[in-house]
């Protein structure tokens, strides 16, 4: 299981989008739960033809369709990025990172660091727990940085919406 995102991220080639797909795609971003009926009447297209786009989107994994939630309205009000320096290959590392439950996102990176892992924790003792007992044990992690975040200033899912 370990190699399968990745072989699937690799073998992945970019489709191109029209603008129909493109404007189906922001009306998803704005209201995820919009009817066939309603998106057909925005592009102009029969509910048939949309529901048929809007399925290749996902299943082309071009978009989801997905629940997001504010951490800090479910119990999580500690978030932090964890920056982690790698000996040998990050994409073990990655994997391990990509498995435990409070981590949320992780990114190979070239620079400074070779990971970001983005966690979300209930407090203070549970972000200590998370660092010391689940990601610092990681075979391979020589070091880690962790960046508490005080106010989230900016989120968003828009990207690809390029009508506008």
């Amino acid at each position: 299981m370990g190699d399968e995102p990745r072989a699937q991220m690799e073998q992945r080639t970019p489709r191109g989008l029209d603008n129909t797909d493109r404007t189906l795609i922001a009306l998803l971003q704005v209201d995820g739960r919009a009817s066939f009926t309603a998106l057909a009447k925005a592009v102009g297209l029969s509910e048939g033809a949309v529901r048929q786009r809007v399925q290749r989107l996902l299943r082309d994994e071009t978009m989801q369709i997905v629940a997001v939630t504010d951490p800090a309205n479910v119990g999580l009000g500690r978030q932090a990025m964890v920056a982690i320096k790698v000996h040998g290959d990050p994409r073990a590392v990655s994997d391990q990172l990509s498995g435990l439950p409070d981590v949320h996102y992780v990114v190979l990176t070239a620079g400074g660091y070779d990971l970001l892992a983005e966690v979300a924790c209930r407090d203070d003792e549970h972000l200590l727990s998370v660092l010391n007992d689940d990601i610092r044990p990681i075979p391979g992690v020589v070091s880690t940085e962790t960046l508490v975040y005080l106010k989230l200033a900016k989120q968003t899912y828009a990207w690809g919406n390029l009508t506008k």
